[in-house]
């Protein structure tokens, strides 16, 4: 197991938001994964992620980037690995979070059929 390999699955969730690619983003995600979001957005299921995504990458997201870096990587064993990262939504234009958008979150990922998902995602505003 590569600590490189994990901190990969946050850069996949960059780039399928980049692409406004709600297909992308909802594979990143185990088949049961879980995203829970301020505002009581309570995901279950890659199925839902891609649902809300698609929604939300045609309305309150459209044009929108995110942003984040590793501030924290625990290796769980060879197939699970829990990372905490800082960073949030960059409305068009801008180059670095606006205070009221940051915010720290918590991924649990694990590999599955060789590929590392995201099993579990969180995130909380940083103030």
């Amino acid at each position: 197991m590569s600590v490189a390999d994990v901190v990969r699955v946050p850069e996949r969730i960059i780039s399928a938001w980049a692409a406004q690619d709600p297909d992308a983003f909802a594979e990143v995600f185990t088949e049961k994964g879980t995203l829970v979001l301020p505002n009581d957005v309570l995901l279950k299921g890659r199925e839902e992620v891609r649902e809300f995504m698609k929604n939300a990458f045609a309305g309150p997201y459209a044009g929108t980037r995110v942003t984040g870096a590793p501030v924290d990587v625990k290796v769980l064993g060879e197939d699970a690995a829990v990372l905490v990262t800082q960073g949030g939504v960059l409305a068009p234009g801008e180059t670095e979070v606006a205070k009221e958008r940051a915010i720290t979150a918590t991924w649990v990922v694990a590999r599955e059929d060789g590929e590392w998902r995201l099993a579990a995602y969180q995130n909380t505003p940083r103030f």
